[in-house]
């Protein structure tokens, strides 16, 4: 089958970029020879979607040690990549619609679960499946659904009804999973919320954060085209972001932005600010512009050490950071699948009209792709789908 991968025989990790096309063996189940895949979905992908996270890949910016480790444990040369896909069920194990969140048949339509988690350490345990211990992650240390078919554990495979939810968003339910955990860390109604990073996410957590009643809704974004994206989505602020000053530290907040958001609430600062960009400066911004008393939800991620700037204001003002990965397992998709099953809400409709742009030049099919059409399409549209 046709699969998009890392390849570790065509260069080392520094010295390469992008996703290389090729053909892989097909995934089957056989139960005789492999006893677990009693356990097992064979997914036959119909959809997938880039993320940031596959944009830190293909730019080798994110997950070397997981991807690399990962391959040599499994004795492998390769990563599938991608952990955001749909797709229709080819075949079951004999106890796979048991194991599966709602029973599923060969033919039923359905979307995975990105994070493999082990229903057995102290977290799966404990109902935070969502901070398992020994997870693996599709498409970087378990192989993903950049391919014409894929092999997974029943307990991650959500059954998708067609009839409510159009294929193309089927594929975008686990990163709008992402948008409806970090909305709900905190009570939004009659709130004012800032959202640092008008990306896929952060542009799907103003479409929960409405449907939740915040009342006014500021986004801090640099990119003119997610600004304009926020804007017919229904934002009440949009506040551009300057490049950030070459003479000051990468850490430091921006002043400007902090101070438009405080001449937005009345000098009082937000009730919540939501990080979604995973920048230090960006982070420190979030902290700047939250009231006395508020909250901040960090969701951007990025390797490394971050500078907090002003810790005793910090701890004075009495802020409350919420960090937020993945979502919370079962309570987040149900969630996710009963926004985007109720039409009144309008949020499919405004992601495939808006933020997918009704599919033009958002969707580039399998066989079409090469590295400089993906490059493009990434660079020109925050969101793009794989059509397989």
């Amino acid at each position: 089958m046709r699969a998009l991968v890392f390849d570790t025989t065509l260069g080392n990790w520094e010295n390469t970029r992008g996703f290389e096309l090729r053909d892989v063996p097909e995934p089957v189940l056989d139960e005789k020879k492999n006893p677990t895949d009693a356990d097992k979905v064979l997914l036959k992908v119909h959809y997938a979607g880039i993320c940031g996270t596959d944009r830190g890949i293909w730019s080798r910016a994110a997950f070397k040690d997981q991807i690399l480790q990962s391959i040599k444990a499994e004795g492998k040369e390769y990563r599938i990549l991608g952990h955001e896909f749909f797709g229709e069920v080819a075949k079951l194990g004999s106890k796979a619609s048991s194991a599966a969140p709602y029973p599923l048949k060969v033919g039923d339509f359905a979307a995975p679960e990105s994070h493999v988690v082990c229903n057995k350490c102290f977290q799966c345990l404990h109902g935070e499946k969502h901070v398992c211990t020994n997870e693996k992650i599709l498409g970087i240390s378990h192989d993903g659904g950049f391919a014409e078919f894929v092999k997974l554990p029943a307990h991650i495979v959500w059954k998708t009804g067609t009839s409510e939810i159009r294929p193309e968003l089927g594929a975008m339910q686990e990163p709008f999973g992402n948008a409806v955990h970090a909305a709900s860390k905190v009570p939004l109604k009659g709130k004012t919320i800032a959202v640092f990073g008008l990306g896929p996410i952060g542009l799907f957590l103003t479409l929960v954060a409405r449907g939740l009643g915040a009342s006014t809704i500021i986004g801090v974004e640099p990119n003119p085209v997610s600004q304009d994206m926020a804007k017919k989505l229904g934002i009440d602020y949009v506040i551009p972001l300057s490049p950030h000053d070459k003479n000051a530290p990468a850490h430091h907040r921006d002043e400007a932005v902090i101070k438009k958001i405080e001449e937005l609430t009345g000098g009082l600062g937000v009730d919540v600010s939501f990080e979604m960009a995973g920048f230090n400066s960006s982070f420190n911004n979030a902290l700047f512009a939250t009231r006395r008393g508020g909250d901040v939800i960090a969701f951007g991620i990025k390797t490394g050490d971050f500078v907090l700037e002003d810790y005793n204001r910090f701890i004075v003002r009495g802020i409350t950071v919420h960090a937020v990965i993945g979502r919370r397992l079962p309570e987040t998709w149900e969630t996710t699948q009963k926004l985007f099953a109720d039409q009144k809400n309008k949020i499919q409709e405004n992601i495939w009209n808006v933020i997918l742009d009704k599919g033009q030049d958002t969707i580039l099919p399998l066989k079409a792709y090469t590295k400089e059409r993906f490059e493009e399409m990434m660079a020109k549209h925050p969101k793009i789908l794989i059509e397989i």
